[in-house]
C-alpha cells in the first residue's frame, strides 16, 4: 500500500487493522474493522469518510452484511462490482435512510408500493420503480429503473442519513454464500472493502423480498425473501408470485413423462429445466445474491 492510501486509511478512525487475506498476513494495514458495539461513534465517522473517499464499505443490514459504496458515483458501483466480481448486468439495490427519501429516486410510487412502504418500511423489502429522469446514478444496465429499500438496522440507518444513498450488494463473491457475521465478509472481500462495521451475527441467510412495480401495476414478487406473498397480495391485490409461478413450471416440467410417440427420440422430454434460482427471477436490477 502506497504512503497515501495508508494516510487515508488512518484519517478514517483508529479501528482494528487487518492485513489483507490475499497479503498471507503480512501485518500491512489494508483495511479498518471497526466494533459497532464500543465504537459507534468512531465507526460510522470512518465508514462515512470510506464512502466519500470512493472506497468501498461493509455493513450489517436487518438481513445479511452488505458492501456498500456512494450511489452517485459511477467508478464507486463500479468498485463494488469488481469486489463481488460481478458484471453491470446484476446493477446493486440502493439504501435509503426513511421512506421520504425515495420521491427524489423515483419517477412514480404506484399505490400498492405505496402501501407495502408504510406497511414493511423499515424491512426486509426491496422495490424496483422507474427511476427518476433527472437521477444521476450509474449501477449498471438498470433499464430506467432503480431497486431500493429502507433497512431495519439502526446502524446502517444511521450511516444512510450522514452519506445518503448507498448501492448496497450482499457482501460476498457473487455466487458464494452471503456473509451473516463481519468475518465471512473479510474472508471473501479482504481489502477491497476499506472499512468494515462489525454488528454481530445478522438475522440472515434470507435476504429481502424483491417487488418489481415496473410492468404490472400491483407488482410482481421475483425473489422470495423475509416478507411473503400473503402479507404483501393483502397490501397490493393482483400482486403476481412469479417466484412460485416458476417453481410450479419446473414441477410440472419435471412430472411430464416422456413422449410416446413412435417418432420421437428414446428418451426423449423436457428439453431442460429453467433456472429458478433467485438471482435468475430477479435479473437485472436485484443485485442481490
Amino acid at each position: 500500500m502506497s504512503g497515501a492510501q495508508t494516510n487515508k486509511t488512518d484519517q478514517m478512525g483508529q479501528g482494528t487493522s487487518a492485513a489483507s487475506p490475499q497479503e498471507g498476513g503480512s501485518g500491512e494495514e489494508s483495511f479498518r474493522r471497526f466494533d459497532l458495539a464500543t465504537q459507534r461513534d468512531e465507526a460510522l465517522r470512518a465508514a462515512q469518510a470510506a464512502v466519500g473517499a470512493g472506497q468501498n464499505i461493509v455493513l450489517p443490514t436487518d438481513t445479511v452484511y452488505g458492501i456498500g459504496a456512494d450511489a452517485f458515483s459511477a467508478d464507486a458501483v463500479q468498485g463494488l462490482l469488481n469486489a463481488k466480481h460481478r458484471g453491470r448486468d446484476m446493477p446493486p439495490p440502493v439504501l435509503i435512510a426513511e421512506p421520504a427519501m425515495l420521491p427524489a429516486l423515483v419517477s412514480s410510487i404506484p399505490l400498492g408500493a405505496e402501501r407495502m412502504i408504510k406497511e414493511c418500511w423499515p424491512g426486509a423489502l426491496t422495490l424496483i420503480l422507474n427511476a427518476a429522469t433527472a437521477l444521476h446514478m450509474d449501477l449498471g444496465e438498470t433499464a430506467g429503473t432503480i431497486a431500493v429499500r429502507v433497512p431495519d438496522n439502526d446502524d446502517a440507518r444511521a450511516l444512510l442519513l450522514h452519506t445518503g444513498p448507498l448501492a448496497v450488494s450482499s457482501a460476498n463473491i457473487s455466487g458464494q454464500p452471503s456473509a451473516t457475521d463481519v468475518g465471512a465478509a473479510i474472508a471473501m472481500l479482504g481489502d477491497s472493502v476499506a472499512v468494515y462495521l462489525d454488528g454481530g451475527r445478522t438475522p440472515g441467510p434470507v435476504a429481502s423480498t424483491i417487488v418489481d412495480f415496473t410492468v404490472a401495476p400491483a407488482g410482481r414478487i421475483l425473489r422470495q425473501g423475509v416478507i411473503g406473498f400473503d402479507q404483501l397480495e393483502g397490501l397490493s391485490p393482483g400482486l403476481e408470485d412469479l417466484v412460485t409461478e416458476q417453481v410450479q413450471a419446473d414441477q410440472a416440467a419435471a412430472a411430464t413423462p416422456p413422449s410416446s410417440s413412435p417418432d420421437a427420440p428414446s428418451g426423449s422430454g423436457p428439453s431442460g429445466t429453467p433456472d429458478s434460482s433467485a438471482d435468475a427471477a430477479a435479473g437485472s436490477g436485484s443485485g442481490q445474491d
